[in-house]
């Protein structure tokens, strides 16, 4: 025979309480950092370009000559080049100035290099 256990008694809330906070707990401690890091993934390949001096998962180093949305070509040395796909960049090592950096550097070196004349009082 059975016992009577008073079922009826207990909220269902206390039985689902904790598997919300487990649930909680994961999502915290789990998903958003990896939600995160895969933001901070995205936005470094996204910000690759020519002249980047890079490293690849494997651990290549290399500078990029050309890119696609899928591939990097990436220049060894002076004679070698290899194809990676664009996944496998783990870092950029240096970053090339941007086109319009570039060119206000040169315009202000210009500006330097002439030497206004003394005038007279």
């Amino acid at each position: 025979m059975f016992l009577a256990t008073g079922g009826g008694s207990g909220s269902p809330w206390g039985m689902i309480l904790p598997f919300v906070l487990m649930f909680v707990v994961f999502y915290f401690l789990l998903i958003r950092p990896q939600q995160k890091k895969q933001k901070a993934r995205n936005a470094l390949l996204g910000s690759l370009k020519k002249g980047d001096r890079i490293s690849t998962i494997g651990g290549m180093h290399g500078t990029i000559t050309e890119l696609t949305d899928d591939t990097a070509v990436l220049r060894v040395n002076d004679t070698t080049r290899i194809t990676f796909e664009r996944s496998a960049i783990n870092t950029i090592l240096h970053s090339a100035p941007a086109p319009s950096e570039v060119k206000a550097a040169s315009v202000k070196e210009e500006k330097s290099d002439k030497v206004e004349p003394e005038g007279t009082l």
